[in-house]
């Protein structure tokens, strides 16, 4: 099951956060390793200021309990998949996916 960010225009550099905490009960984030799939729908882990099919990873930067991706660009009219997958301090490893529609407003 993937989840779904508001639309994003191509020309804004916007931030998109997922709140873990209802997984986490008293555990915290550790890690954060973000991912973008490509073209070819192969999830490719991305890092500063890395294009993936046109959308540019800014940052990733994270809480306690909630990571956030800071994107830009971006190719008109397209559905993006990205992965956020999390490691917590007590060791557990979460994922979770989330669908980016960039639409020109």
């Amino acid at each position: 099951m993937s989840y779904k960010w508001p639309d994003k225009d191509k020309d804004e550099l916007l931030d998109y956060s997922i709140d873990w905490s209802r997984f986490l009960g008293t555990d915290n984030i550790s890690a954060v390793t973000w991912f973008i799939d490509a073209a070819d729908g192969t999830k490719t882990q991305v890092s500063s200021t890395d294009v993936v099919d046109g959308l540019q990873f800014i940052q990733g930067t994270y809480t306690n309990t909630v990571s956030t991706i800071r994107l830009g660009l971006g190719t008109n009219n397209k559905r993006y998949k990205i992965t956020c997958k999390i490691t917590t301090v007590g060791s557990l490893v979460y994922e979770r996916s989330v669908l980016l529609r960039v639409r020109e407003k």
